[in-house]
């Protein structure tokens, strides 16, 4: 191999919004990540279920103005005379 190539390995820190810090070796001193696992509703257990209901409700009523506005302009027009 070649030498002096490579990026320096080291001690970093992965650091989550949570305020967890977990110590590890990197090319970068520190990570910032969103989510992990002290955090994440998976390992924690405490899921919670997203109103998808209101999701499937919200895309109905889109989907409906959608058709009404296509059959509106598919409707045959009067010529004026």
């Amino acid at each position: 191999m070649k030498a002096d190539i490579h990026p320096k390995y080291g001690d970093a820190e992965i650091r989550c919004a949570c305020g967890n810090v977990i110590k590890t070796r990197s090319t970068k001193q520190t990570v910032i990540i969103g989510i992990c696992n002290v955090c994440h509703p998976f390992y924690t257990g405490q899921q919670k279920f997203v109103d998808t209901a209101g999701r499937v409700d919200k895309f109905q009523q889109r989907l409906a103005k959608t058709q009404a506005a296509q059959a509106a302009a598919a409707a045959p027009r009067k010529k004026r005379v």
